[in-house]
C-alpha cells in the first residue's frame, strides 16, 4: 500500500513534466510560427534542465527512504524504491515519449482538419462515368 503512494507521487511528477514539454511546443508554435517538429525539438532542449532538475530532487529527497535502515525502514523502503526506480523509468520515457506522442496527435489533427474542412464533403463524390 506504501508503494501505491510513491505511485500516486510519480503520476503528479510526470504529468508536470509532459505539461511543461507541451506547453512550450504550442507556444513556440503560436508565437514564433514553427512547424510542430521544430517546436517540440526546441520545447525538449530548452526544458531538459529544468525537466531533470525536478527529478534530481524528489529523487535524491527519496533515495534515504530506498537505502535507509533502522526502525521501521521496512515500512519506508518500499515508497523509496518506487519513487527512485519510477523516476529514473519515467524521466526516459518522458523524454522520449512525449515528443513522439506530440508530433501523432499534431498529425491527426490536421488530417481531421482537412477531412472535415468547412465546405468540403468528407466524402468525395463518386466519379460519373458515360
Amino acid at each position: 500500500m506504501i508503494a501505491v503512494i510513491g505511485i500516486i507521487l510519480l503520476i503528479g511528477i510526470v504529468k508536470k513534466n509532459a505539461i511543461l514539454m507541451v506547453d512550450f511546443a504550442v507556444q513556440a508554435e503560436m508565437q514564433q510560427k514553427m512547424e510542430p517538429v521544430e517546436a517540440i525539438h526546441q520545447a525538449c532542449l530548452l526544458r531538459f534542465r529544468p525537466i531533470l532538475m525536478t527529478t534530481m530532487a524528489a529523487l535524491f529527497g527519496a533515495l534515504p527512504l530506498a537505502v535507509g535502515a533502522g526502525v521501521g525502514s521496512e515500512l519506508r523502503r518500499p515508497l523509496g524504491i518506487a519513487i527512485v526506480g519510477g523516476l529514473i523509468l519515467s524521466q526516459l520515457l518522458t523524454l522520449f515519449t512525449t515528443p513522439v506522442v506530440y508530433l501523432y496527435l499534431d498529425r491527426l489533427q490536421s488530417r481531421l482538419q482537412r477531412a472535415f474542412a468547412p465546405g468540403r464533403s468528407p466524402h468525395p463524390a463518386p466519379a460519373h462515368t458515360d
